[in-house]
């Protein structure tokens, strides 16, 4: 078997007890999990921002600056309960996003695959829902590739929103991506009273995720929370 992210053959050791018991699942070499950047220690307790790189005055107890902002704003205050990113947004994350985002690679979804599926062990929820591209920019990449982190870890795909066509998020500055207007419609599902995660790639200013968020809470779900790859 070879790496998703290097291509190089995986090298597993063999002992007594690899040779008795079922191999655990593993699509990366030991070269490039050591690259990957977990979060890990110290971080926000609503949007898992580390805590160890951010100047401490964009910190007020357990929480980060921007969490302290949608929180402290009527509007988004109480729309997506917690963000939950397994990895920091470093230069090897990015490439390997981009690959697969940008350039079609969707086996690298398999990738996370082992990952994921043990994160959400570990939660409750009734929906996993992916945040939605627009037909135009789904056309263009092929698959979501939010959708396709879901499928690989072997959960099902639950498809509640709508996304109208806009720029792309990696071309608008920090304010853009913060106030755009909203681009999310709910489909026609019953949610009422449902725990819903919603699956993306990246967590940058939160905005997708809270507009995402602001729609299911408007059609009665329990609670929202996310799940993301990278924290940015």
């Amino acid at each position: 078997m070879n790496c998703l992210i290097c291509h190089e053959e995986i090298l597993s050791a063999v002992s007594w007890t690899t040779l008795w018991s079922r191999p655990k699942e593993n699509h990366l070499c030991k070269g490039c999990t050591d690259k990957l950047p977990f979060i890990n220690g110290d971080t926000c307790s609503k949007c898992s921002r580390p805590f160890s790189n951010l100047d401490p005055q964009f910190r007020k107890g357990n929480l980060c600056a921007d969490c302290l902002r949608w929180n402290g704003d009527p509007e988004w205050s109480g729309q997506l309960l917690k963000n939950n990113s397994l990895f920091i947004y470093d230069d090897f994350l990015k490439e390997t996003i981009a690959r697969y985002k940008f350039r079609g690679d969707y086996i690298l979804s398999r990738a996370f695959s082992p990952i994921i599926r043990e994160k959400l062990s570990t939660v409750e929820f009734d929906y996993l829902v992916p945040i939605p591209l627009s037909p135009q920019r789904l056309y263009e990449r092929g698959f979501n590739q939010s959708a396709a982190l879901i499928h690989e870890a072997g959960f099902t795909v639950t498809e509640l929103l709508h996304r109208i066509h806009s720029e792309k998020q990696s071309k608008k500055s920090r304010f853009d991506r913060i106030h755009f207007h909203q681009v999310f419609q709910p489909l026609n599902l019953h949610i009422e009273n449902k725990k819903i995660i919603l699956i993306d790639d990246i967590y940058t200013t939160g905005s997708t995720l809270y507009h995402a968020a602001k729609v299911l809470k408007a059609g009665g779900a329990a609670s929202v929370c996310s799940l993301t790859l990278a924290r940015g």
